[in-house]
């Protein structure tokens, strides 16, 4: 029903009261004053209840008052993985790329194993700082810090400072967590130059330049504790690297980023294991300079900016590495020193498809080049064979929604002169808790 205004409603009051039909006697007055005050106290009563009902959808709709209602965030990754391989695991080798016996490659457990499981903790600490930890639990029941950092929150003109330990920003694979990859494993290039993944401890600058185009610089000084670094006694920083991160949109569908970044270490006495020409494992020493580059490009498409239903992302990195310095074969026998130069790459090229909104393709193809080896006064003893290790995978991935995943990988391994492994791997990844947005 429509309603009437009570100025309306007096002023005809008053208009018939006035008419000179009859004069309005005090009895008549006073009942017209009664019905003024019934009309206001009704409006007065029906606007006291809009304002209250206003408060309470106010209230409801307002953020917490508390800053810390939410602090800290706390994230828990479930992984279990089941592997099918046909080569033992305990022999595999990436041939002509020794790495030290602490430095895990390869397919992992055969048969049921828990994967690498993350509880992660993060939260702003004021309004300048930021902080988070993240533990992975491995399959041998071990746990170990993949990252303990604090980062700024309020420094001006495009800059960040982080601190601590945390994964490095150079190439594009390697500062995501396991739980992001597209694939059981990380290539090989990444297995053999990076053992995996960097991860150091040390400082961190970032800028992001002011400018339409996405333009980050960033540089690290790090302790150099892992590998290609090695964990020396030093007041030295052991690990240094520079990188740089360019990337845009093409139209409302497309969009890239590519970078170039530059890993400079310097291990002392780091010990790698080996075959030595005569079929022997031999442990050798390297001390000296180590330099890696990489260069990355990822190319994504989304349909007009909608990647819910289908969406395609093209992911490949090249790595370079020089290694200049002195061997010792069989530290533990002989220990004969000699002078040692490598000069090696490798490369891989993944493609993935969402073709339906729970489900996605992917096939990798990975290739590492054995290069240039020079062993000096070792080269008896010790040989490059020249062979490049191989892989190619191929895997599909079921996605109830964006905190649950269940996928199949099948690779064909030839990492090792002389031995194909064909690998099957059904993995589990369920996401609990707080967990913020991935980077591009």
């Amino acid at each position: 029903m429509k309603r009437i205004p009570l100025a309306v409603l007096v002023a005809v009051v008053l208009a018939q009261a006035g008419t000179p039909a009859r004069a309005a006697d005090d009895a008549d007055l006073e009942k017209i004053r009664d019905e003024i005050k019934q009309l206001k106290q009704m409006d007065d009563a029906r606007i006291t209840e809009l304002e209250k009902r206003l408060q309470q959808a106010e209230s409801a709709a307002a953020p917490p008052q508390k800053s810390n209602a939410f602090n800290p965030a706390i994230s828990l990754i479930l992984s279990g993985t089941y592997a099918n391989l046909s080569q033992d695991p305990a022999n595999y080798r990436i041939t002509n790329f020794p790495v030290p016996a602490d430095v895990e490659v390869g397919p992992g457990f055969r048969g049921f194993s828990l994967g690498e499981s993350e509880l992660g903790i993060y939260a702003n600490v004021d309004p300048y700082f930021y902080g988070g930890l993240n533990l992975a639990l491995a399959p041998d029941n071990t746990a170990s810090v993949e990252e303990a950092f604090i980062q700024t929150s309020a420094l001006s003109n495009g800059f960040t400072l982080k601190a601590g330990r945390y994964f490095s920003g150079i190439g594009y694979l390697n500062e995501q967590h396991a739980h992001v990859w597209d694939f059981v494993d990380a290539p090989l290039a990444y297995q053999a130059f990076l053992g995996g993944q960097l991860g150091d401890d040390g400082v961190q600058l970032r800028w992001l330049a002011p400018l339409d185009t996405f333009l980050e610089l960033g540089s690290e000084l790090g302790r150099g504790r892992s590998y290609p670094g090695s964990n020396r006694d030093s007041n030295d920083a052991g690990m240094a690297s520079l990188f740089v991160h360019l990337g845009g949109d093409l139209g409302v569908s497309h969009s890239w980023r590519t970078g170039l970044s530059v890993l400079t270490t310097a291990p002392r006495d780091q010990q790698v294991s080996t075959i030595d020409v005569a079929g022997n494992d031999v442990t050798n020493t390297f001390s000296g300079d180590t330099q890696l580059w990489i260069a990355d490009f990822v190319w994504k498409y989304a349909p007009n900016g909608n990647a819910t239903k289908t969406n395609f992302k093209l992911q490949g990195e090249y790595l370079w590495r020089r290694q200049d310095g002195e061997l010792i074969y069989d530290v533990g026998g002989v220990a004969s020193p000699g002078s040692y130069t490598a000069t090696q790459a490798g490369w891989y090229l993944q493609a993935v498809y969402q073709f339906h909104p729970y489900w996605r393709v992917g096939v990798r193809t990975e290739r590492l080049d054995s290069g240039n080896v020079a062993y000096g006064a070792n080269s008896a003893q010790l040989a490059n064979t020249g062979y490049d290790p191989t892989r190619n995978s191929i895997m599909l991935d079921y996605n109830l929604s964006e905190f649950s995943r269940i996928r199949v990988q099948y690779a064909r391994d030839r990492a090792h002169e002389g031995l194909t492994d064909d690998e099957v791997f059904v993995q589990y990844q369920m996401s609990l808790g707080a967990h913020g947005a991935h980077s591009f």
